[in-house]
Formats: C-alpha cells, structure tokens, sequence
C-alpha cells in the first residue's frame, strides 16, 4: 500500500472550520475505491495543524486519486486556507492494513 502523512498548517482563521472546508475532499476521497482510508486529526500542541493519515491499496489507486477530480478542485479550494505548504511523507508499505502494537498489547 502507499501510506501517507501530511501536516498542514492552516490559517488561524480557518481552524476551527477545516473539517468542513476540507469535508468535500475528504469524502470524495473516501469513496474512492482504492483509498483503504483517509483520516484527520487535530494536533494536540498546535490548534492550527491538522494531519491527514491516508493510505491507498497501491500505486495505481495513489495515481487515480492525485488524477482525480476532486483532487484538482482541493488542489484550487484548499491552499487559500493554508498558512504553509503542506509537509508530507509518502512510503510503500508491505501490507494492507493496520498492525497491532504488540508492546501495548490490550489483554482481555
């Protein structure tokens, strides 16, 4: 799978309404078939960075989504609500969902 993780840092005034600006984008992507997900949250430290957590199945589904036309219309929608670039790391990944974290293993 292509695994990603991007922090972007949005403007002070659009903080607290990124879920829904970012909303139209993110459940175009959802449905997409080959994202596995596509997930944000909201830094603990800095109220103004979010995370996007997403992988997709291969690198084809990756292609499909960055061609996509949801893709090109966050591409125009999205960056007037950005302090900066986004910063991000993309990795392909040997499997097709989650691990457990062993160390923390949870014991009925």
């Amino acid at each position: 799978m292509i695994f990603i993780t991007a922090k972007f840092q949005i403007k002070p005034e659009h903080a607290d309404d990124w879920p829904e600006i970012s909303r139209p984008f993110t459940e175009a992507t959802r449905a997409e078939e080959g994202c596995l997900w596509f997930d944000w949250s909201r830094s603990l430290d800095n109220p103004n960075e979010y995370v996007l957590v997403e992988a997709f199945r291969d690198g084809d589904a990756g292609g499909a989504h960055v061609g996509s036309e949801h893709f090109k219309a966050a591409q125009r929608d999205l960056p007037p609500h950005l302090a900066a670039t986004p910063r991000i790391v993309s990795q392909s990944v040997d499997q097709s969902d989650w691990s457990e974290l062993g160390e923390m293993a949870v014991s009925d």
